[in-house]
Protein backbone atom coordinates (compact mmCIF):
# COMPACT_ATOMS: atom_id res chain seq x y z
CA UNK A 1 0.00 0.00 0.00
CA UNK A 2 1.32 3.45 -0.66
CA UNK A 3 -0.09 6.36 1.16
CA UNK A 4 0.07 9.89 0.32
CA UNK A 5 -0.56 12.79 2.78
CA UNK A 6 -0.93 16.40 2.44
CA UNK A 7 1.55 16.42 -0.62
CA UNK A 8 2.50 19.87 -1.54
CA UNK A 9 5.01 20.87 -4.58
CA UNK A 10 5.53 24.41 -5.53
CA UNK A 11 8.13 25.49 -8.92
CA UNK A 12 8.75 29.25 -7.61
CA UNK A 13 5.96 31.04 -7.05
CA UNK A 14 3.62 28.33 -8.54
CA UNK A 15 1.73 25.78 -6.54
CA UNK A 16 1.40 22.46 -8.62
CA UNK A 17 -0.27 20.54 -6.09
CA UNK A 18 -2.60 21.80 -3.39
CA UNK A 19 -2.24 19.25 0.16
CA UNK A 20 -3.40 16.01 -1.39
CA UNK A 21 -4.20 12.67 0.41
CA UNK A 22 -4.89 9.25 -1.22
CA UNK A 23 -4.57 5.47 -0.66
CA UNK A 24 -3.38 3.69 -3.63
CA UNK A 25 -4.37 0.08 -2.68
CA UNK A 26 -2.40 -3.14 -2.83
CA UNK A 27 -3.84 -5.86 -5.61
CA UNK A 28 -5.66 -3.91 -6.94
CA UNK A 29 -5.41 -1.19 -10.21
CA UNK A 30 -5.27 2.38 -8.47
CA UNK A 31 -6.02 5.32 -11.37
CA UNK A 32 -4.78 9.00 -11.77
CA UNK A 33 -6.75 10.64 -13.85
CA UNK A 34 -7.46 14.03 -14.93
CA UNK A 35 -7.05 16.34 -17.79
CA UNK A 36 -3.28 17.91 -19.08
CA UNK A 37 -2.20 20.26 -16.32
CA UNK A 38 -4.21 18.88 -13.56
CA UNK A 39 -1.02 17.60 -11.67
CA UNK A 40 -0.67 13.96 -12.57
CA UNK A 41 2.61 13.93 -13.82
CA UNK A 42 4.28 15.80 -11.18
CA UNK A 43 2.61 13.91 -8.33
CA UNK A 44 3.74 10.44 -10.02
CA UNK A 45 7.18 12.22 -9.61
CA UNK A 46 6.93 12.98 -6.22
CA UNK A 47 5.63 9.32 -5.39
CA UNK A 48 8.51 7.64 -7.14
CA UNK A 49 11.00 10.15 -5.66
CA UNK A 50 12.37 12.48 -8.47
CA UNK A 51 11.18 15.17 -7.17
CA UNK A 52 10.62 16.48 -3.35
CA UNK A 53 7.15 17.40 -2.12
CA UNK A 54 7.26 20.75 -0.26
CA UNK A 55 5.08 19.19 2.26
CA UNK A 56 3.39 16.05 3.40
CA UNK A 57 4.37 12.30 3.50
CA UNK A 58 4.40 9.51 1.31
CA UNK A 59 4.43 5.79 2.94
CA UNK A 60 5.53 3.13 1.50
CA UNK A 61 3.99 -0.15 3.50
CA UNK A 62 4.10 2.40 6.48
CA UNK A 63 7.55 3.81 5.87
CA UNK A 64 7.76 7.71 4.83
CA UNK A 65 10.27 7.36 1.32
CA UNK A 66 10.42 11.53 2.14
CA UNK A 67 12.77 10.46 4.93
CA UNK A 68 14.61 7.52 4.24
CA UNK A 69 18.32 7.30 3.81
CA UNK A 70 20.22 7.12 0.43
CA UNK A 71 20.48 3.06 0.98
CA UNK A 72 16.77 2.35 2.37
CA UNK A 73 15.83 4.53 -0.90
CA UNK A 74 17.39 3.03 -2.96
CA UNK A 75 16.51 -0.66 -1.82
CA UNK A 76 12.56 0.66 -2.36
CA UNK A 77 13.44 1.39 -6.14
CA UNK A 78 14.57 -2.03 -6.51
CA UNK A 79 10.68 -2.39 -5.51
CA UNK A 80 9.28 -0.45 -7.82
CA UNK A 81 8.57 -1.62 -11.37
CA UNK A 82 7.88 1.28 -14.32
CA UNK A 83 6.37 1.17 -17.26
CA UNK A 84 6.39 4.32 -19.49
CA UNK A 85 4.63 5.71 -21.86
CA UNK A 86 6.50 5.06 -24.61
CA UNK A 87 7.54 1.93 -23.65
CA UNK A 88 11.52 2.95 -23.54
CA UNK A 89 12.99 0.33 -24.68
CA UNK A 90 17.12 0.07 -26.19
CA UNK A 91 16.41 -0.06 -29.98
CA UNK A 92 19.76 -1.51 -30.02
CA UNK A 93 18.73 -4.33 -27.31
CA UNK A 94 16.86 -7.14 -28.18
CA UNK A 95 13.79 -7.96 -26.44
CA UNK A 96 15.45 -10.67 -24.10
CA UNK A 97 17.96 -8.03 -23.25
CA UNK A 98 15.79 -4.99 -22.75
CA UNK A 99 14.39 -7.37 -19.94
CA UNK A 100 17.36 -8.67 -18.49
CA UNK A 101 19.09 -4.92 -18.38
CA UNK A 102 17.61 -4.80 -14.88
CA UNK A 103 18.64 -7.82 -13.51
CA UNK A 104 21.99 -6.75 -14.92
CA UNK A 105 21.84 -3.79 -13.24
CA UNK A 106 20.54 -5.15 -9.76
CA UNK A 107 21.62 -8.87 -9.01
CA UNK A 108 24.46 -10.45 -8.80
CA UNK A 109 22.03 -13.84 -10.42
CA UNK A 110 23.81 -16.24 -13.08
CA UNK A 111 23.50 -15.88 -16.61
CA UNK A 112 21.06 -18.42 -16.10
CA UNK A 113 19.30 -17.40 -13.52
CA UNK A 114 18.76 -14.08 -15.38
CA UNK A 115 17.64 -16.19 -18.54
CA UNK A 116 14.94 -18.40 -16.69
CA UNK A 117 13.56 -14.95 -15.05
CA UNK A 118 13.43 -13.31 -18.56
CA UNK A 119 11.87 -16.06 -19.91
CA UNK A 120 9.47 -16.47 -17.17
CA UNK A 121 7.91 -12.85 -17.64
CA UNK A 122 8.32 -12.63 -21.33
CA UNK A 123 5.69 -16.39 -21.15
CA UNK A 124 3.49 -14.57 -18.87
CA UNK A 125 3.00 -11.89 -21.05
CA UNK A 126 2.65 -14.11 -24.18
CA UNK A 127 6.01 -13.11 -25.99
CA UNK A 128 8.04 -16.40 -25.68
CA UNK A 129 8.80 -16.47 -29.17
CA UNK A 130 10.43 -12.82 -29.33
CA UNK A 131 13.51 -13.37 -27.53
CA UNK A 132 15.63 -12.18 -30.41
CA UNK A 133 13.66 -9.67 -31.92
CA UNK A 134 14.63 -6.12 -31.93
CA UNK A 135 11.76 -3.26 -31.09
CA UNK A 136 11.82 -2.11 -34.71
CA UNK A 137 10.59 -5.63 -35.71
CA UNK A 138 7.44 -5.67 -33.56
CA UNK A 139 4.23 -4.23 -32.83
CA UNK A 140 3.38 -1.32 -30.66
CA UNK A 141 1.34 -3.36 -28.47
CA UNK A 142 3.92 -6.26 -28.31
CA UNK A 143 6.29 -3.49 -27.23
CA UNK A 144 3.88 -2.72 -24.58
CA UNK A 145 4.46 -5.85 -22.81
CA UNK A 146 7.72 -6.27 -23.39
CA UNK A 147 7.55 -2.88 -21.35
CA UNK A 148 5.41 -4.83 -18.89
CA UNK A 149 7.51 -7.97 -18.71
CA UNK A 150 10.60 -5.57 -18.14
CA UNK A 151 8.48 -3.65 -15.14
CA UNK A 152 8.52 -7.08 -13.27
CA UNK A 153 11.36 -8.90 -13.73
CA UNK A 154 12.42 -7.73 -10.41
CA UNK A 155 8.94 -8.94 -8.92
CA UNK A 156 8.33 -5.21 -7.98
CA UNK A 157 6.13 -4.86 -5.02
CA UNK A 158 4.75 -1.57 -6.65
CA UNK A 159 4.13 -0.81 -10.35
CA UNK A 160 3.48 2.93 -12.01
CA UNK A 161 2.38 2.62 -15.63
CA UNK A 162 2.35 6.05 -17.63
CA UNK A 163 -0.22 6.19 -20.11
CA UNK A 164 0.46 2.51 -20.80
CA UNK A 165 -2.88 2.55 -24.01
CA UNK A 166 -1.23 5.71 -25.86
CA UNK A 167 -0.73 5.25 -29.33
CA UNK A 168 -2.58 1.68 -29.52
CA UNK A 169 -5.80 0.59 -30.95
CA UNK A 170 -8.81 0.27 -28.80
CA UNK A 171 -8.62 -3.41 -29.29
CA UNK A 172 -5.04 -4.08 -28.12
CA UNK A 173 -5.88 -1.34 -25.46
CA UNK A 174 -7.97 -3.57 -24.02
CA UNK A 175 -5.51 -6.35 -24.26
CA UNK A 176 -3.30 -4.14 -22.10
CA UNK A 177 -5.22 -3.22 -19.61
CA UNK A 178 -6.45 -6.85 -18.74
CA UNK A 179 -2.91 -8.20 -18.80
CA UNK A 180 -2.34 -5.12 -16.29
CA UNK A 181 -5.50 -6.37 -14.11
CA UNK A 182 -4.13 -10.13 -14.19
CA UNK A 183 -0.54 -9.02 -13.19
CA UNK A 184 -1.77 -6.93 -10.50
CA UNK A 185 -4.19 -9.46 -8.88
CA UNK A 186 -1.74 -12.52 -9.75
CA UNK A 187 1.20 -11.35 -7.56
CA UNK A 188 -0.62 -8.70 -5.18
CA UNK A 189 1.13 -5.87 -6.55
CA UNK A 190 0.43 -1.82 -5.24
CA UNK A 191 -0.70 -0.67 -8.96
CA UNK A 192 -0.89 3.04 -9.61
CA UNK A 193 -2.09 3.91 -13.86
CA UNK A 194 -1.58 7.31 -14.88
CA UNK A 195 -3.94 7.95 -17.96
CA UNK A 196 -6.85 9.62 -20.16
CA UNK A 197 -8.08 6.93 -21.76
CA UNK A 198 -11.93 6.19 -20.00
CA UNK A 199 -12.05 2.64 -21.08
CA UNK A 200 -9.19 1.88 -18.66
CA UNK A 201 -11.07 3.65 -16.39
CA UNK A 202 -13.71 1.55 -16.51
CA UNK A 203 -12.40 -1.52 -17.02
CA UNK A 204 -9.35 -1.49 -14.52
CA UNK A 205 -10.47 1.66 -12.19
CA UNK A 206 -10.44 -0.56 -8.83
CA UNK A 207 -9.76 3.04 -6.89
CA UNK A 208 -9.54 5.95 -8.99
CA UNK A 209 -8.50 9.80 -7.93
CA UNK A 210 -9.06 12.50 -9.95
CA UNK A 211 -7.23 15.44 -10.23
CA UNK A 212 -8.36 18.89 -10.86
CA UNK A 213 -6.01 22.19 -10.97
CA UNK A 214 -3.71 20.15 -8.55
CA UNK A 215 -6.41 18.90 -6.15
CA UNK A 216 -8.07 15.82 -5.38
CA UNK A 217 -11.64 16.70 -6.74
CA UNK A 218 -13.29 13.06 -6.03
CA UNK A 219 -11.74 9.52 -5.35
CA UNK A 220 -13.97 6.43 -5.88
CA UNK A 221 -14.22 3.40 -7.77
CA UNK A 222 -15.58 2.66 -11.38
CA UNK A 223 -18.63 1.63 -10.28
CA UNK A 224 -19.00 4.90 -8.62
CA UNK A 225 -17.91 7.48 -11.00
CA UNK A 226 -20.70 6.57 -13.28
CA UNK A 227 -23.17 8.05 -10.45
CA UNK A 228 -20.88 10.85 -9.32
CA UNK A 229 -22.57 14.13 -8.77
CA UNK A 230 -19.42 15.86 -8.85
CA UNK A 231 -19.50 18.42 -11.67
CA UNK A 232 -16.28 18.86 -12.83
CA UNK A 233 -15.55 15.14 -12.61
CA UNK A 234 -18.48 14.63 -15.05
CA UNK A 235 -17.18 17.55 -17.66
CA UNK A 236 -14.41 15.56 -18.05
CA UNK A 237 -15.43 11.69 -17.87
CA UNK A 238 -18.91 12.33 -19.90
CA UNK A 239 -16.72 14.10 -22.90
CA UNK A 240 -16.55 9.98 -23.86
CA UNK A 241 -19.53 8.80 -25.71
CA UNK A 242 -18.23 5.45 -23.69
CA UNK A 243 -18.90 6.53 -20.78
CA UNK A 244 -22.03 7.74 -21.38
CA UNK A 245 -23.14 4.61 -22.77
CA UNK A 246 -21.39 2.99 -19.75
CA UNK A 247 -24.13 4.99 -17.69
CA UNK A 248 -26.66 4.25 -19.76
CA UNK A 249 -26.45 0.70 -19.52
CA UNK A 250 -25.65 0.83 -15.53
CA UNK A 251 -29.18 2.78 -15.00
CA UNK A 252 -30.56 -0.04 -17.20
CA UNK A 253 -29.04 -2.85 -15.03
CA UNK A 254 -30.06 -0.76 -11.95
CA UNK A 255 -33.75 -0.55 -12.82
CA UNK A 256 -33.18 3.02 -13.34
CA UNK A 257 -34.09 3.11 -17.26
CA UNK A 258 -36.10 0.11 -19.26
CA UNK A 259 -34.28 -0.96 -21.62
Amino acid sequence: MIEIKNIKKTFGDKTILHDISAVLQTGKCNLIIGTSGSGKTVLTKCMVGLFQPDQGQILYDGEDMLLMDKHKKKSLRQQIGMLFQGSALFDSMTVEDNIKFPLDMFTTWTYKQKMDRVNEVLNRVNLKEANKKYPAEISGGMKKRVGIARAIVLNPKYLFCDEPNSGLDPQTSLLIDKLIKEITIEFNITTIVITHDMNSVMEVGDNIVYLHQGRKQWEGNNQEIIYSKDELLNKFIFASEFLQDAKQMRMIEAGKLKG
